[in-house]
């Protein structure tokens, strides 16, 4: 099967790299220093201790998806509008496109650009771009999904060694995982510490819980059903991925443009379409976005 990623970063890397190397025609649009790069040397896979090499087609021209009868959609979150139309003249109308992004809105938001439906997906991988064309696999990699299509893709991608599983509810899982992030996420960025480290200094393993409190009260107010596991992963991640930096930490240290919006923010600007006050979401929205700056004017 032809499939195209859009977004070569740590997340539609580590999946380009699993379909390629299970024998599919892979393709991913990327920035011209990732082309380059997997060009040369293809796409390669730091996992388990070995070193993979994908053969994989690389662009930065996003005609490349032509044809594709898969679509992962991984760009970051505030790309999502740009992307969506860059890509739309070249998909056909029976590509099915997922969406592996963080948030809870970008499905709807791609879906409408493109005029139909895309399928939200969960995404738990822990992953790393460690120069252009290399990504290392740090834990995790399994995904959540539903909707029409489903069983198909999730057999598609099983068979790649991707463990998929279905659910009846993916937009709950979504909003579980929104709310793991926002406690966690914004903290190691600005305490600039990996998740063990940042568990460890006095105060924060609460404060973790008291925001995830204020998300969970806006989840309601949506409508959605979270279950309280949430506090039990909040609790084992700093333990179980004790050396990772949160991708909002990573992004800082880069110099990028973070997801901020479409995590903490997105509690905020919900918060406050249903009257809730959300103090601690808002203050580290600002943080974040003031650390994003730096020292720019």
């Amino acid at each position: 099967m032809k499939i195209a990623v859009m977004g070569a970063g740590a997340v539609g890397c580590y999946y380009g790299a699993m379909l390629a190397l299970a024998g599919h025609e892979v393709v991913l649009v990327g920035r011209t220093s990732f082309v380059e790069a997997v060009s040369q040397n293809g796409l390669i896979l730091e996992k388990g201790g070995d070193r993979l090499v994908a053969q994989v087609k690389a662009s930065s021209d996003p005609s490349i998806i032509s044809g594709a009868e898969l679509l992962m959609f991984c760009v970051k979150s505030g790309d999502t509008e740009e992307a969506a139309q860059q890509i739309a003249p070249y998909i056909d109308p029976s590509c099915t496109v997922l969406s592996l992004q963080n948030g809870v809105s970008n499905a709807e938001t791609l879906g409408h650009i493109l005029r139909f439906s895309v399928m939200p997906v969960v995404v738990y991988v822990a992953s790393r771009m460690m120069g252009p064309g290399i990504v290392r696999h740090e834990g995790r990699g399994d995904l959540e999904l539903s909707g029409l299509g489903a069983e198909e893709v999730a057999s598609l991608l099983n068979k790649a060694g991707i463990e998929t599983n279905i659910t009846d509810d993916v937009f709950s899982s979504l909003w579980a995982k929104l709310v793991v992030n926002c406690a966690i996420n914004p903290l190691s960025a600005i305490i600039g510490l990996p998740y063990g480290k940042m568990a460890a200094q006095e105060g924060i393993p609460q404060l973790m819980e008291d925001i995830a409190r204020e998300a969970l009260s806006v989840a309601k107010a949506e409508g959605i059903t979270v279950s309280d596991k949430v506090f039990e992963t909040i609790r084992t991640i700093p333990i179980t991925m004790s050396g990772q930096y949160s991708s909002t930490a990573q992004d800082i240290m880069k110099g990028k443009k973070t997801e901020i919006d479409f995590l903490n923010g997105e509690i905020v600007k919900l918060a406050t379409k249903h009257g809730i006050d959300v103090p601690i979401n808002r203050i580290l929205t600002l943080l974040v976005k003031n650390a994003e700056r730096g020292d720019k004017k």
